[in-house]
């Protein structure tokens, strides 16, 4: 669909939210696409990075509000209407094991910046700025910015972004650890695909057991969590990319990775 554009090149996907006019609100089917489209990021051998986007001067502004209180829905109807939409992209993002980077191009507002924190990494242009927007229109967090904003700044900060809704600058986000990257807004394309393709060249089973550890890591007690990394380093031990990675150490020469 035009709202929603899905590309893949050289071992990365980019999910693009296409409606400038409107900020990239997103709409119901938007969010249908967003989430096949990761989906499908997910089964393609072909891919092993995502990158998630806006075009013109917005990453996200969230839901469409000019549509809301129109035909309100009945509180179960709305809840269920969360669950069954919006809810489907970090539900779907949690099952993706590749590396997803949101490459913040401009606003990230309200549920944009919700879509945007829930991704692994963040890489934004200069001009970028972001405010959980809610509490402006009398609404909790809808999409997960409660779960993921707290991880990432602690409970205080999120809480205070999220009560007062204050726009912040990209330095600041940077500062906060919001974003991992802040570049000229005329480098932001170059330098957030160089490193989805640095990403994307490397040993593909590491990568994707670290982002699972990593996750998991929050989950459980350390024993549990070390458990787990000896199997998965039993595993790795395995691989083609190890014996590549270790010959080429030895050789003193940059490792050829398979990259799948």
């Amino acid at each position: 669909m035009s709202d929603l554009l899905y590309e893949v090149k050289d071992k990365v996907a980019t999910i693009t939210l296409n409606r400038p006019d409107k900020l990239n609100a997103f709409t119901r089917d938007m969010i249908d696409a967003w989430a096949k489209a990761l989906t499908a990021a997910q089964q393609d051998d072909s891919v092993n990075v995502v990158v998630v986007t806006g075009t013109g001067r917005a990453f996200c502004s969230g839901g469409d509000v000019g549509r809301m209180r129109e035909g309100e829905p009945s509180a179960l109807d709305g809840k269920n209407s969360l669950w069954e939409g919006v809810h489907r992209v970090p539900k779907t993002l949690e099952t993706v094991d590749k590396p997803v980077i949101a490459m913040v191009n401009g606003l990230a507002v309200g549920a944009g910046m919700g879509m945007c924190v829930m991704c692994d990494m963040r890489v934004a242009a200069e001009s970028a700025r972001f405010s959980t927007g809610y509490v402006r229109v009398g609404l909790v967090p809808g999409d997960g910015d409660t779960y993921f904003l707290p991880r990432l700044v602690g409970a205080a900060k999120a809480l205070e972004l999220l009560w007062t809704a204050d726009f912040i600058e990209a330095p600041e986000a940077h500062r906060l650890g919001i974003v991992q990257r802040v570049v000229p807004d005329a480098q932001l394309k170059d330098a957030t695909y160089a490193l989805a393709r640095q990403i994307a060249d490397g040993p593909q089973i590491p990568i994707r057991m670290i982002k699972r550890l990593v996750y998991q890591s929050l989950r459980l007690d350390l024993r549990t969590h070390l458990d787990l990394v000896s199997s998965h380093m039993s595993i790795v031990r395995q691989t083609a990319d190890h014996a590549e990675g270790v010959a080429a150490f030895k050789e003193k020469r940059p490792p050829k990775f398979q990259g799948r």
